[in-house]
């Protein structure tokens, strides 16, 4: 016992200097002043940003599991039948999440949903599939992103499926129809760009860990410089039908450099013909 009050005793005296420095990184971020893009009073959000988390594997606080989706075993859950063959490359790494709170709040129902998106992660996630990914969950998947910003536009390209959005500035009323990606419309708050997209269905995923919405889900968007090199993202999530009340995620991108600063091509449609068409050849594969 004495053994381990010093240890506590010790790591606390080491903790305490990570929190005296994070007050001092705090304000920097506050005060910092991004370049502006040429002709205009905004910040330069022009670059390839990548988050670097495990957001895309599960949005919430979550230890490391051996897959996305377990069996029941006979001391601990084991990968299912399907995924068992990938060993380590299938299973999930740790992470803190980026849900501020840490807990999504569903309904009850929804949670329920949730649960069953988990243990049929293979037949329900949009990302097995190639389908587009939504948003926010674009913004914080494994691959990167370019923002292409000018005085009058800007575009936000997604290495993955050649995913795209465009960022309207003047507001042309309500969605005509719902689609994956939605409509995003922004606008200036100081050096903070607020961007709220509405429009999309019901079929995207927040991650690949079953995390999901109804097509009356919007979200509002704040993308800040605090760096050089970094793209604070924060977005605010409301959908009545899932949700108890809105909630919110944080986190940071990473400005890409050198020979890295570019996308690659992921265009994985072709990539998931056999998975989905495979069973209609005259003679499937075994």
């Amino acid at each position: 016992m004495i053994r381990i009050l010093a240890a506590l005793a010790a790591a606390s005296l080491l903790a305490a200097p990570i929190v005296a420095e994070a007050q001092p990184k705090a304000r920097a971020a506050a005060s910092y002043k991004a370049p502006r893009l040429p002709g205009t009073k905004h910040p330069d959000l022009n670059g390839v940003w990548q988050a670097m988390n495990t957001a895309g594997w599960d949005i919430e606080p979550h230890g490391a599991r051996a897959a996305l989706q377990l069996r029941p075993g006979p001391y601990t859950p084991l990968p299912a039948k399907d995924v068992i063959a990938l060993g380590a490359v299938g299973a999930v790494p740790a992470g803190p999440g980026i849900v501020e709170g840490g807990e999504i709040p569903y309904t009850d129902d929804a949670r329920k949903l949730r649960d069953e998106n988990r243990a049929h992660y293979l037949e329900r996630d949009p990302e097995v599939k190639c389908y587009l990914p939504g948003v926010p969950r674009a913004n914080y998947m494994h691959l990167p992103l370019q923002i292409f910003q000018s005085d009058t536009s800007m575009l936000v390209a997604y290495e993955y499926a050649g995913a795209v959005r465009n960022i309207l500035f003047n507001d042309p009323g309500p969605p005509p129809v719902d689609s994956w990606m939605g409509q995003s419309v922004a606008r200036w708050e100081g050096d903070t760009l607020v961007v709220k997209v509405s429009g999309m269905n019901d079929r995207t995923w927040f991650d690949r860990a079953g995390n999901h919405h109804s097509d009356q889900m919007t979200v509002e968007e704040r993308w800040t410089l605090t760096g050089p090199t970094t793209l604070r993202y924060e977005a605010t999530i409301t959908d009545p039908v899932t949700f108890t009340r809105p909630w919110k995620m944080s986190f940071n991108l990473y400005r890409r450099q050198g020979e890295d600063a570019r996308l690659g091509q992921f265009k994985c449609v072709e990539f998931v013909e056999e998975l989905m068409y495979g069973d209609l050849r005259k003679e499937p594969l075994k």
